[in-house]
């Protein structure tokens, strides 16, 4: 199956992927750290896939560890500070380096195109330590159940939307948010597959990675270890 296209407005740069990068850059972790620590020793070196302009690597970087960060979008890591950057694809990624932990974040493992899922995954697997982690963010089955349109959530650094929700297939859901803060207003419209499971499990497998648990209560972040 192939990707849907996943388009954004508003001021700015908007990255391929839709994303806006002025409302990127505003942008905390929120709670990802403590997720982190719960199974990377403290100073570990890790890879965080799709960093976007630092909202997980700055955290990181202030908890003590070490970051490569790597994003397709040149204007997102310019935004980064205290973090080697690498611009790049995840895809077909290789470093020739291992990590204590690679970080998946972004609900990217919930993309419609199963091959390049099945990319995102080796690329993980690829850059792993043997006794390393491998955590992932994505959108649980169950929660595809509860998006709404008109429902949203706001934080002091911004405030998000749904604004328009479809199935345009078996499994997929196509959404379009609406980002604001102050006066200025973006949209982002994008496409996620709803994985079981079994599928998440038979995913990480084929890519060499046994699922661990998870680390969240919403079961929002995937730890994901090598094959023994």
């Amino acid at each position: 199956m192939s990707a849907q296209v996943n388009s954004g407005t508003g001021p700015g740069a908007i990255t391929p992927d839709g994303s806006p990068v002025e409302f990127y850059r505003r942008m905390r972790a929120r709670g990802e750290p403590d997720v982190v620590a719960a199974v990377v020793p403290a100073g570990g070196v890790i890879l965080d896939l799709g960093a976007g302009t630092g909202r997980l690597a700055h955290a990181l970087l202030e908890a003590g560890y070490k970051v490569v960060a790597v994003d397709e979008s040149a204007e997102m890591l310019a935004h980064i500070e205290g973090a080697e950057t690498i611009t790049a694809r995840i895809q077909g990624l290789r470093l020739d380096r291992l990590f204590d932990a690679v970080l998946l974040p972004s609900y990217l493992i919930n993309v419609p195109d199963d091959v390049l899922r099945r990319e995102f995954l080796a690329t993980c697997r690829r850059h792993v330590r043997e006794d390393g982690a491998v955590l992932v963010r994505w959108e649980p089955p169950e929660q595809y159940a509860r998006w709404r349109v008109g429902k949203g959530r706001a934080w002091e650094d911004g405030a998000v939307m749904m604004t328009a929700l479809d199935r345009p297939g078996p499994e997929l859901f196509r959404a379009t948010l609406r980002y604001q803060t102050g006066d200025l207003v973006w949209t982002q419209t994008f496409t996620q597959r709803r994985l079981t499971d079994e599928e998440l499990e038979s995913h990480l497998a084929e890519a060499g990675l046994t699922l661990s648990g998870f680390l969240t209560a919403d079961r929002g972040w995937i730890h994901a270890v090598p094959h023994p």
